[in-house]
């Protein structure tokens, strides 16, 4: 299989945003996974888990979306401000009925990015809020000056303004965030973004909620009445296995239909993102409006003995294709897609870690982020040529490197590739594994992990790779 890189042509930036997370009030995203407290026995600055972020910087996080989800359009920011022990409750009604104590908000939350280094995606409540309240919640956390809001967090221990990237005026509003027809919504999100105010120099980036999955008249419907008030739309999809929501097949220990078919599910990411962006295109042809894939990710049964509500599921070699399959489609539509948000951070869906205790668990997904790292702001690389079956590639170029990245999501055969182009190899990495639900667990963390790779040589014709089954590689050539 040749595949000619026309490493000379010029391609769309790789917004390192594609590589964003998603932290909701779920499970144990939150609390165990993210937050533990200040007198928490686990090693934490600030009440904020030291393994937890160290991990997380050391695939450079660019950007956290908090703090839903659906729990976003029931979230009122004042319960989550002040002195902890004077915080309101309530019950986190999506996500297990659980009482929610609001220790983690909006301080902890920005502790949480200045300790990864990275930028914020806010989502502000629509579904059961007010423009006022929304209105508050930017003024308190980006008004420089003297204001209400701004003297509050003062008050509150943060005397400078925070740096607001991105703001959601609400989220999933077709359903869980209000059931609403997409003429209401577009009604409200004028509105309600309106009120999202720049205060100080720095622009907030606006993304109004899109459509789920193949809900292209929802897409219409926004681009046409409210394209022009937004910077960005969001889209949600998520890879099920049986397309049963009811019974989505599980995580370990399913059928080898079931590992084609997740993938198979995963790879209509690219579908969606063609049909709506040819609605974009219609209403905004400079592509200034950004596509914002800001759900996607896997979703299979929870784990036997988890709360259903928690949406805790283990994470395979399976789910490592998923994720090289469906980034190597963000970064073909990279002119398009400036930012995705994985689902989820971490104990929930598929996560980039696992926590239990004091014991931490890197998945095979997180080492695919890790493998990737190179194509953040490079160059996307065009090419042509033969791609076998269960083949999924990209490439990009960045200080005179070109970064190669391949997924052979077969399951028993090695598939050759030759690059043209340079064949210098200056990194190769990789990771693989014998079963087709092999993954790292809290006994044996290390059952998939990043390795180097020598599956390549250099040829005449450029670089030859030979990539064993089930396997994500990356290779970096000068």
């Amino acid at each position: 299989m040749a595949i000619n890189l026309l490493v000379e042509k010029e391609g769309p930036k790789i917004s390192k945003y594609i590589y964003g997370q998603f932290a909701e009030h779920l499970g144990r995203c939150i609390y165990e996974g993210v937050w533990v407290g200040e007198d928490s026995d686990i090693p934490n600055e600030n009440g904020i888990r030291k393994d937890v972020v160290e991990a997380l910087k050391a695939i450079n996080v660019p950007v956290v979306r908090w703090p839903g989800g659906c729990f976003a359009d029931e979230y009122h920011w004042k319960d989550g401000i002040g002195p902890k022990e004077k915080r309101a409750t309530m019950i986190n009604t999506h996500w297990g009925g659980v009482t929610e104590n609001n220790h983690f908000g909006t301080h902890e939350f920005f502790e949480l990015a200045r300790q990864l280094g990275c930028e914020v995606y806010i989502n502000g409540n629509v579904g059961s809020g007010t423009v006022h309240e929304m209105q508050e919640w930017v003024e308190y956390m980006t008004m420089g000056g003297e204001s209400p809001m701004a003297n509050w967090r003062r008050e509150n221990g943060q005397d400078e303004p925070w740096k607001v990237q991105f703001f959601g005026v609400g989220n999933e509003n077709w359903g869980c965030g209000g059931h609403m027809r997409p003429e209401y919504y577009a009604d409200l999100y004028r509105q309600y973004q309106t009120y999202v105010r720049n205060y100080g120099k720095e622009r907030i980036y606006k993304i109004a909620c899109g459509p789920n999955s193949a809900d292209y008249n929802w897409t219409e419907v926004l681009m046409k009445n409210a394209a022009r008030f937004m910077d960005g739309l969001s889209l949600h999809h998520y890879s099920i296995p049986t397309r049963k929501w009811h019974d989505k097949g599980n995580a370990t220990g399913f059928p080898e239909q079931e590992w084609f078919s997740v993938i198979e599910h995963a790879q209509f990411m690219d579908e969606l993102i063609e049909k709506h962006s040819t609605i974009m295109d219609k209403y905004d042809p400079e592509k200034r409006v950004g596509l914002i894939v800001d759900e996607w990710g896997t979703w299979y049964n929870v784990e036997p003995g988890t709360n259903p509500g928690f949406l805790y599921q283990q994470n395979s070699i399976r789910d490592a294709m998923v994720a090289a399959v469906t980034l190597n489609i963000f970064h073909k539509h990279a002119d398009r897609v400036h930012m995705a948000n994985i689902a989820q951070m971490i104990n929930v869906l598929q996560s980039m870690l696992l926590t239990e205790g004091d014991k931490i668990v890197k998945t095979p997904t997180y080492h695919v982020f890790d493998l990737y790292q190179d194509h953040m702001e490079a160059q996307l690389v065009d090419s042509y040529g033969d791609v076998e079956e269960h083949v999924s590639y990209t490439a990009s170029k960045k200080d005179g490197k070109v970064t190669i990245s391949i997924c052979n999501y077969d399951l028993e055969a090695t598939r050759d590739l030759t690059f043209t182009g340079p064949s210098s190899v200056v990194k190769a990495e990789f990771i693989t594994a014998d079963t087709m639900d092999a993954h790292n667990t809290f006994e044996n963390p290390s059952e998939v992990e990043k390795r180097e790779f020598t599956g390549y040589e250099a040829t005449e014709n450029g670089l030859k790779v030979s990539l064993p089954p089930m396997s994500v590689a990356t290779i970096v050539v000068e």
